[in-house]
């Protein structure tokens, strides 16, 4: 009787066990069921680390580094078909003019970031963005934009001047995304050396900050 009551209460205890773990949630199979959640990527975003804005140089070369988050480069893919969150840079570089006339200044220190900005000569092409522009000339951008397959570009040989560098994230096709970022520099003219303007024009240094 006493063998009989004693596996009688292993046979309760155990039956009580069992049905907490169920009730618990189960054995290792149901937790990492619930654990193994997919993750839900955050928006792509682009962030300058140089030049930084507003960064005043002498050197006539710029080397454009950028962090990318949520976005995968993609050198096998460039021109194919769009995937989420993949894709390419887009490195557009513009000099901003020198003299303009006074009511196109007012216009762009009043809209610095509207349609009176101050857009100006680029220098995405071969000679100045290397095989970036070699890329760029390939696919028809050039004076347009200088693509990358990796978070940076090398650009040489610039004169003096304003700068506006753009960085947008493309997809493999090339198409745009809204993911950009913006910096702006100057390389300085040797001394006695600025712009001189004529037909009535000023210096567009005074906007050139804004642009």
């Amino acid at each position: 009787m006493k063998t009989r009551s004693a596996a009688f209460i292993v046979v309760a205890v155990s039956a009580v066990v069992v049905a907490a773990v169920l009730a618990l949630g189960g054995g290792k199979e149901d937790a990492k069921a619930t654990t193994a959640l997919p993750e839900i990527p955050g928006e792509p975003t682009v962030s300058v680390i140089s030049p930084r804005s507003g960064a005043r140089q002498t050197s006539h070369s710029v080397v454009v580094k950028v962090k990318i988050r949520n976005f995968q480069l993609a050198p096998r893919h460039f021109g194919g078909e769009p995937q989420l969150h993949e894709g390419h840079i887009r490195f557009s570089l513009n000099r901003v003019p020198d003299c303009v006339y006074p009511a196109k200044l007012e216009k762009a220190i009043n809209s610095p970031f509207g349609n009176g900005r101050l857009i100006g000569r680029s220098f995405d092409y071969a000679e100045y963005s290397g095989p970036n522009g070699v890329l760029a000339e390939r696919i028809d951008s050039a004076g347009s934009y200088s693509p990358a397959t990796r978070p940076e570009i090398y650009y040489h040989a610039l004169p003096p001047g304003f700068y506006r560098l753009v960085i947008t994230l493309a997809q493999n096709d090339g198409s745009t995304t809204p993911f950009h970022a913006v910096t702006n520099f100057q390389i300085l003219p040797k001394p006695g050396h600025g712009p001189k303007c004529t037909n009535g024009k000023v210096p567009s240094a005074k906007a050139a900050a804004f642009d």
